[in-house]
């Protein structure tokens, strides 16, 4: 049997920017966090781990510009 060739489930690979995540890019930062302000990990969102490590590390940035709250919505 043929074995079928899984595509990767990170959005950021294969993109035309090196997938670089942009830490002022608040709308995409917003789907990697739940209602209480936590960060998704990589099993539920699909990203690879280099590209997980880069999501913290712009969702921490953006939080500390104050562009993300660091709780939830209320």
């Amino acid at each position: 049997m043929a074995r079928e060739i899984r595509e990767s489930r990170c959005r950021f690979c294969g993109k035309k920017n090196d997938g670089l995540v942009d830490y002022k890019d608040v709308s995409l930062l917003q789907k990697y966090c739940s209602a209480q302000g936590k960060m998704y990990d990589r099993k539920r969102m699909g990203t690879c781990s280099k590209h997980q490590r880069a999501v913290a590390r712009a969702v921490k940035r953006a939080r500390y510009l104050a562009l993300l709250r660091y709780i939830g919505q209320r």
